[in-house]
């Protein structure tokens, strides 16, 4: 008994067709016997999935500020942060937020 189908190559799963189980290709739809003289065993495991946390509101108070001008208000500092939002041979972009109004832009670099 193999584990990949002999039409495409593709992984077999185990599956019950009527009363009968069958290994079936998940790409084609090839089905194989599933042969009970060989002591074939299948079993099913599931991981256990991490909780994430999502956090509503930040805490900007942690972030550094420096000076550059709010294209909205005017105002002179702002938060900023780094993140890396195209490859990684490009370089990251650079993320401001105001610290009177809020307003956020980007800087290409």
């Amino acid at each position: 008994m193999s584990n990949f189908c002999k039409k495409c190559g593709g992984l077999l799963i185990p599956k019950t067709v009527g009363n009968k189980k069958k290994l079936v290709c998940l790409k084609c739809g090839y089905e194989e016997p599933l042969d009970k003289n060989k002591n074939a065993k299948i079993s099913e495991s599931i991981k256990q999935q991490k909780e994430i946390e999502i956090i509503e509101k930040s805490n900007d108070e942690n972030l550094p500020v420096t000076d550059v001008e709010c294209p909205k208000c005017g105002n002179n500092k702002a938060y900023f942060w780094l993140l890396q939002t195209r490859s990684a041979d490009e370089a990251e972009t650079k993320f401001f937020k105001c610290t009177k109004c809020g307003h956020v832009w980007r800087d290409y670099q």
